[in-house]
């Protein structure tokens, strides 16, 4: 059974996810403050977090920064603030969606569903035998082993900008749209979700490029999305 792990204050909505997630199979704790939270996260076997922005001792961004320092694994970000920069700085720590409260159960019941999935997923791709290699120009980057080197240089990467690199990459001079980037590496339609895109790139160009503003790989191609220049 999988195990997630909610750090979230309010107790009632704390209650309220508890209890959809588990009529949905999971195996639910609970902490209801940033320090425990942490501590909790660190320290358990979970294969997905749900982490509120404000908390009590510390506040999500530091905790989701914590987290990120030692572990890859789905954390989903919640949140009354709904101004674009608190969604950017979340996603900016390391978080791999982003959730707007007041939200419907069944919509985070979805979202983890497909968190869930898709980390499956990557976690058998690491069992495989024979090393999967991307290389274009100075780019190189192993599947198998979730590894990407940049003129010889080993960059890190989430597991969200590790997954849309390898997208984008392995579909050379495609444009796609933020629509369809959100639905193909998130595993859902798009709800008022671009921004999440938005500063995945952003985050990719800045580890890989030289100058971000005029990338070599990842091309905006405004008003419509992004390609991936091969040439």
């Amino acid at each position: 059974m999988n195990r997630i792990l909610i750090i979230e204050d309010e107790q009632a909505i704390a209650e309220l996810e508890k209890d959809y997630l588990e009529m949905n199979g999971f195996d639910i704790d609970v902490c209801n403050d940033g320090l425990s939270g942490e501590e909790a996260a660190l320290s358990g076997d979970y294969d997905l977090i749900i982490l509120d922005l404000m908390l009590p001792e510390i506040d999500g961004y530091e905790v989701c920064r914590k987290i990120r320092e030692e572990k890859d694994l789905p954390i989903i970000m919640v949140s009354a603030k709904k101004e674009d920069i608190d969604k950017i700085k979340g996603l900016g720590m390391g978080a791999d969606d982003y959730m707007t409260k007041p939200f419907s159960p069944s919509e985070l019941v979805a979202r983890v569903k497909a968190h869930m999935t898709r980390y499956s997923r990557l976690v058998n791709a690491k069992k495989a035998s024979n090393n999967d290699v991307l290389e274009i120009k100075d780019l190189r980057i192993d599947k198998t082993a979730r590894r990407v080197f940049v003129g010889g240089v080993e960059k890190q990467f989430t597991t969200k900008e590790f997954d849309l690199l390898v997208f984008l990459a392995e579909h050379p001079d495609e444009v796609f749209r933020k629509q369809d980037l959100f639905r193909e590496i998130w595993g859902m339609e798009s709800v008022g979700d671009i921004t999440t895109v938005t500063v995945h790139i952003k985050k990719i160009r800045e580890k890989m490029e030289d100058d971000p503003s005029t990338p070599r790989y990842i091309e905006t191609i405004w008003g419509v999305g992004y390609r991936f220049k091969v040439s």
